[in-house]
Parts: C-alpha cells; sequence; structure tokens
C-alpha cells in the first residue's frame, strides 16, 4: 500500500546547518568557461557547501538536532524517538542513531535507529516517525536528515562533483491529539537500483586494492568504485516521469485541487529537472522554492533546508506538498498543513 494518511501529528519546528566553506561553481577549473557556465544554468546550482576533512553528517545532525531542541523549548529527556536519515553513516556498525543520540544526550529509554535512504529520505522520514507519533504511545520525536555527500564525490567526475553538497537538517515532530491529517504516497522499483550507486565498500563488494583506482568512464567522468556513480540520463528520466505522476496521484486521492496548495517543496535535484515537473505540472513559479543556487543536492536535507532557508515564516499555517526522488530509485510526497512552525535560519557548521 503505497497511499497512506498519518493523524495526530504536529510539526514544531525545522533546523538545517551547512558546512561554512562555500564553494563555486564558476571555480570548477576541472571543465572549461563555457562548460562551467553551461553546467550552472542547466543545473541552477551555482555555490555548495562542503565540510572539512573528518567532519561528518553525525557532526552536523548533533548541531541541528542540540539547535532545534533548545530553541522550541523541549527537554532532552522529553524525546521519545530519534531517527536518523542518511547513507554518510560514521561506521559499518553500530547504528549511526544511536551515536547521535548519546551526542546529542537524550534518555537511554528513547529509541534510536538510522534509515538508509537518500533524496526521498525526508518524507519516507516522516512517514514513520509520524507512524510512531500518531497514537499518542510516542509523544515527541527529532528526525534528523542528511548527507555528507563531499566525501564520495571525485572532483574529476563532472556529472557528480559540481551537484552534490553537504548539508543535515532536524525536524521535531510531536503528538497533538486532532492535527490534520498527513496524507503519503510512497514509490520504489529497484530495476534501477544502479543508476546512482557507489558499488564498492558495502558486503557485496568489500574495499580492495581496485577500490580505489580511478578509470575514465568517458570525457570529463573519471571515478574509482569506492565514488558515487551517477547515470544522468536514467535519473532525469526517471525523475519527470514517476515523481509528477505520484504528485498527480496524492492529489487525485486526496481530493485536493493542485490549487489550493501554498508551496510545493521539491527535492532538489537540480533546476531542469524541478522546472520540467513544475511545468508539467502547471504549477505557478513563485510556489516552488528553491535552495539548489547555494547549497547544491544536499540529498534528504534538501527539503528542509529549502523550508528554512527560504520560507521561513511563510512555512507556518500552510498547505505544502513534499516531494521527494532518487537513489533506489525511490520516491514520494507528502501533503502537510502547517500551523505554527519555527523555521531556524541555515547554520554555518
Amino acid at each position: 500500500m503505497s497511499f497512506f494518511s498519518i493523524p495526530n501529528i504536529s510539526i514544531d519546528g525545522v533546523c538545517g546547518v551547512v558546512p561554512k566553506n562555500i564553494l563555486n561553481n564558476k571555480d570548477y577549473d576541472y571543465i572549461n568557461e563555457k562548460e562551467r557556465q553551461f553546467l550552472i544554468k542547466t543545473t541552477g546550482i551555482a555555490r555548495k557547501r562542503h565540510v572539512d576533512k573528518g567532519v561528518t553528517a553525525l557532526d552536523l545532525g548533533e548541531r541541528a538536532a542540540k539547535e532545534l531542541i533548545e530553541k522550541i523549548g523541549w527537554r532532552k529527556d522529553e524525546v521519545d524517538l530519534l531517527v536518523l536519515v542518511t547513507q554518510s553513516r560514521d561506521y559499518y556498525l553500530p547504528s549511526s542513531a544511536i551515536i547521535l543520540q548519546h551526542n546529542i544526550g537524550l534518555s537511554r529509554d528513547c529509541m534510536a535507529f538510522d534509515i538508509g535512504l537518500g533524496c526521498s529520505g525526508y518524507v519516507y522520514g516522516l512517514s514513520i516517525v509520524g507512524k510512531f507519533l500518531q497514537t499518542g504511545q510516542f509523544k515527541k520525536a527529532i528526525l534528523v536528515a542528511g548527507d555528507v555527500s563531499s566525501v564520495s564525490t571525485n572532483y574529476e567526475d563532472k556529472s557528480t562533483y559540481p551537484l552534490f553538497g553537504d548539508g543535515v537538517s532536524a525536524t521535531a515532530l510531536s503528538y497533538s491529539k486532532g492535527a490534520p491529517e498527513m496524507f503519503f504516497d510512497i514509490q520504489n522499483d529497484g530495476t534501477n537500483h544502479e543508476a546512482i550507486i557507489i558499488r564498492d565498500g558495502g558486503a557485496k563488494n568489500l574495499f580492495d586494492e581496485d577500490s580505489t583506482v580511478v578509470k575514465n568512464y568517458g570525457e570529463g567522468i573519471n571515478r574509482s568504485k569506492k565514488d558515487l556513480e551517477l547515470n544522468g540520463l536514467d535519473v532525469f528520466s526517471f525523475s519527470i516521469k514517476e515523481p509528477p505522476q505520484n504528485i498527480k496521484n496524492i492529489l487525485e486521492k486526496t481530493s485536493t485541487p493542485i490549487e489550493s496548495i501554498d508551496y510545493f517543496v521539491f527535492h532538489q535535484a537540480n533546476r531542469l529537472i524541478i522546472e520540467t515537473i513544475r511545468k508539467k505540472l502547471k504549477i505557478p513559479a513563485e510556489k516552488v522554492p528553491y535552495s539548489l543556487t547555494d547549497y547544491g543536492n544536499t540529498s534528504s536535507a534538501s527539503i528542509p533546508i529549502t523550508i528554512c532557508d527560504q520560507l521561513k515564516t511563510e512555512a507556518s499555517n500552510k498547505k505544502m506538498l513534499l516531494c521527494g526522488f532518487g537513489v533506489g530509485l525511490s520516491w514520494g510526497s507528502c501533503i502537510l498543513d502547517t500551523k505554527n512552525i519555527l523555521c531556524l535560519d541555515p547554520i554555518e557548521y
């Protein structure tokens, strides 16, 4: 069942943390000036943020969660659930969420676990946290989502390096009896799982001497098997086909007129993809915020970072449609009605 609803959930706050290091794509000297101009125009990504060596998604997530908990006035011992959506785990094991639980200073009674998803992960994460909270047995939860993608992109791969930025978000959710239902439509298809992949480092292909050998896969595309591999054509075809249909489905199943949605917050893949989806669905440009110009594709953090960076106070008392799509391949949409959300300006780490 891909379509479902979750009642009694309030989103109380959102916070995004990004590295202080700004990399401008106009300075990306692996490609020539003409290619750089075309890249920035097509993707819309002028800048992105990269962490210092040794800084991980857990570090950014800890800062985001602590800041958010403090600003919304929660006690740490009130948090019943911590869910971490990331593909940038500190270790093969143990679970990064459990380390994060300790680092934040949450109670030992707080349930904590990881979800290994990328670009669709924020929507998935909201649905999973919501399911735990909806009955009131769990009262308060923190959803941390994001990646440090810079550790897995090769500077000499023009298909990935200019696109991905680092960033992690924290979202505070609580049980609120009578709150409007949140609606979800979530789908997956592993047929083309190799469209976005890191081939070595898992149990199937352990690291060996060959894992770090950089090979050429086309003009301007050099990477090793430990680096992120992205089939741009396949990803583009998927992105302009499946997410728009998914959005149509959830609007139809909830009898929601497209005109009634105040904001459509898309995963910030690139401008060409988002604009193609927007035009396909005939969504007014002013209803589609962008953060990718300054932050790039920040994986599962891109939706909450966009809310914090672009909407801020405008995010309160609105009807929003969130749509995430990417690695897996996986995609999903969520329709929700917000109340008073505290949206903190993106914080530099």
